[in-house]
C-alpha cells in the first residue's frame, strides 16, 4: 500500500479501522518476515514484554481469559489480545481488561502505517492481522503493562504472533482445522503449532494422542521443558459453569460454561504455574480461585438472559457459541444435553417431567424444541459441524434457522440450509439470509432456549443486538474484512 504519509494518514477511528481492515485484501499470507520488519521499524516492542504465547486448534481464548483473570486477581496488568472481534475493532487490543481506546488506536494505526508502507518495499504488503499484532505489541510496551497473554492466529509456526517470544508457550489441543494451510493430518497441524515453543521456553499442553509426538519433539529439540497435562476432574456442571479439581486448589469454581473448559482450566493453572516458574508473575491460591471464578468470554457458550424479550413478553434464554469447526461443534452438543434440563422449557416443565419418568439430563419435554440459528463460512467444514450438532440430543427435533453472516467467505443462508437437509431430510429448517432478523425472530418466537452458533461473526452480530455494553460503542460502527 502507497500513500500512508502526511495528510493521507486517517485521522478518525473509523478511518483508522477501515485503513486496517483495508489489508485484508492481502489475505493470508504466513511467514515472520513482514512482522519482524514491522516491529523493528516500531522500535521492537516485543523486547520489552514478557508472558505466555497460546496457541492450538480450540480453547485458546478461553485459555487467554482464565489466565487474564487471575492475573488480575493477582494485581497484575495485563495485556490481552482475543480474536477475532464480536462488536467493536478495539476489542482486539485489551490493557487491564479494558478494550483499547478509540484515541489511542487512531494514533497506532497512524504510527503504523508509513512503517508498513516501508516494510512492503522490501517484504511485500503486510496483512491486517500483521499490522495488528505488531501494534498490540507496541501499545503493551507504551502502556507499560506487567506482561501479555497472547493468542495465536493461525497455526503457530508462520503466524504473526510467533515473531514474539514471552518466555511461555501453551498448546491447547490440535484437531483439523485450517487444512489448508496447516496441513491434512492432526500430526501435521500439531507441528505446526508446536513451533511457537521456542530455546529455554516453558511449554504447556494439553493435547492428547497422535498430537503430542510432534509437541514433546519440538520440545525436545529446542530444550524447552514440557508440561502434559489432562483435563480437570469435573465435580459438577450448572449454568453457573463447572466445579472443578485443581492441584494445590482443591475443589475449585470455574465461571465458564461446558464441561471441556475442565481440559482449558488446567491448561491455565499449568500456565501460571510456568508464569511463576519463569520469574514472570506469582499467582496464589486464592488469586486463582477469585480469577477462575470471575472469569468470562463473550459468545463462547455464554448464556444471555434477556427479561421480557420472549414471546407474550416472556423471559428469554440465549446461549452464544462460536462453534465454527466439528471439534467445537462436538464440544456444543455435549454441552446442550447437560444443560437442557436447566433452559427454559425444561426447567420450567422438571416437575411434569419427573412425574413422566423422563430421564435428567435426556432431551427437553415434548412441545418446547431448541431454536438453533446457525450461519457459517463456506471454507469450512461445514458438514462435519453438521454432523456434530445432530449428536445432540438436546438439539433433536430443534427449529434450525440458517443465516449468512456479510462477507465473501460466508455461505449462503439457502446452501446452508439445503446442506442441512441432506443430511436430515425430516429437520425443521428455514432460510433467514438476514442475520439480524434470524436473531430477533428466533428470541421473539422461540417458546425455548435459543442457541446461536457457527461463525464467531454471527455470534458477534448477536451480541451487538442482544447486549449493551458502554465500552464497545464506537462513534461510528466498523465493518469486519
Amino acid at each position: 500500500m502507497s500513500g500512508a504519509e502526511g495528510d493521507d494518514l486517517p485521522d478518525s477511528f473509523a478511518g483508522s479501522v477501515a485503513a486496517l481492515q483495508a489489508r485484508g485484501r492481502f489475505g493470508i499470507r504466513l511467514g515472520l518476515g513482514r512482522t519482524r520488519a514491522l516491529l523493528a521499524g516500531l522500535g521492537n516492542p516485543e523486547r520489552e514484554i514478557r508472558g505466555a504465547l497460546i496457541g492450538g486448534t480450540n480453547g485458546k481464548g478461553s485459555v487467554v481469559a482464565l489466565v487474564g483473570a487471575c492475573l488480575a486477581a493477582a494485581g497484575y496488568r495485563v495485556g490481552e489480545t482475543p480474536k477475532p472481534h464480536l462488536v467493536s475493532y478495539r476489542e482486539r487490543i485489551r490493557v487491564a481488561g479494558r478494550p483499547i481506546s478509540e484515541a489511542d488506536f487512531a494514533r497506532l494505526v497512524r504510527a503504523g502505517l508509513p512503517v508498513a508502507d516501508r516494510v512492503a518495499r522490501r517484504h511485500g504488503p503486510p496483512t491486517e492481522f500483521e499490522l495488528l499484532t505488531a501494534l498490540a505489541l507496541r501499545h503493551f510496551a507504551d502502556e507499560g503493562v506487567d506482561l501479555a497473554v497472547v493468542e495465536v492466529g493461525l497455526g503457530g509456526r508462520l503466524d504473526a504472533t510467533h515473531a514474539w517470544d514471552g518466555g511461555v508457550a501453551a498448546i491447547t489441543n490440535v484437531d483439523l482445522d485450517h487444512m489448508e494451510h496447516l496441513g491434512p493430518t492432526v500430526v501435521a497441524i500439531a507441528r505446526e503449532k508446536a513451533a511457537i515453543i521456542m530455546p529455554g521456553d516453558l511449554a504447556i499442553t494439553g493435547a492428547a494422542g497422535a498430537a503430542l509426538g510432534p509437541i514433546r519433539r519440538r520440545a525436545g529439540w529446542v530444550r524447552a521443558a514440557l508440561v502434559e497435562v489432562a483435563p480437570a476432574p469435573v465435580l459438577a456442571a450448572d449454568l453457573g459453569g463447572l466445579l472443578v479439581e485443581l492441584p494445590g486448589l482443591g475443589s475449585t469454581r470455574v465461571g465458564l460454561l461446558g464441561r471441556h473448559q475442565a481440559a482449558n482450566v488446567a491448561v491455565a493453572d499449568a500456565v501460571l504455574d510456568a508464569l511463576g516458574t519463569a520469574g514472570i508473575a506469582q499467582v496464589g491460591p486464592d488469586a486463582r480461585r477469585a480469577g477462575y471464578a470471575a472469569a468470562r468470554w463473550p459468545g463462547r457458550l455464554e448464556l444471555l438472559r434477556l427479561p421480557g424479550a420472549g414471546p407474550g413478553g416472556s423471559d428469554a434464554e440465549v446461549l452464544l457459541d462460536g462453534a465454527h469447526n466439528p471439534a467445537g461443534a462436538r464440544s456444543l452438543a455435549a454441552a446442550l444435553d447437560e444443560l437442557r434440563p436447566l433452559l427454559r422449557g425444561a426447567r420450567d416443565d422438571r416437575d411434569e417431567r419427573e412425574e413422566r419418568d423422563t430421564p435428567a439430563g435426556g432431551a427437553a419435554p415434548a412441545g418446547v424444541p431448541v431454536t438453533l440459528v446457525v450461519g457459517m463460512m463456506a471454507d469450512k467444514d461445514v458438514d462435519g459441524v453438521i454432523a456434530a450438532f445432530r449428536t445432540s440430543g438436546a438439539l433433536a427435533g430443534a427449529h434450525v434457522v440458517a443465516t449468512a453472516v456479510p462477507g465473501g467467505r460466508a455461505l449462503g443462508a439457502d446452501a446452508l440450509a439445503a446442506r442441512w437437509i441432506a443430511a436430515d431430510g425430516e429437520a425443521d429448517v428455514r432460510s433467514v439470509p438476514d442475520p439480524g432478523a434470524a436473531i430477533e425472530r428466533a428470541v421473539a418466537t422461540a417458546d425455548g432456549p435459543v442457541v446461536v452458533a457457527g461463525s464467531l461473526y454471527l455470534v458477534g452480530a448477536a451480541w451487538a443486538r442482544l447486549v449493551d455494553d458502554p465500552e464497545l460503542r464506537d462513534p461510528v460502527a466498523a465493518t469486519r474484512a
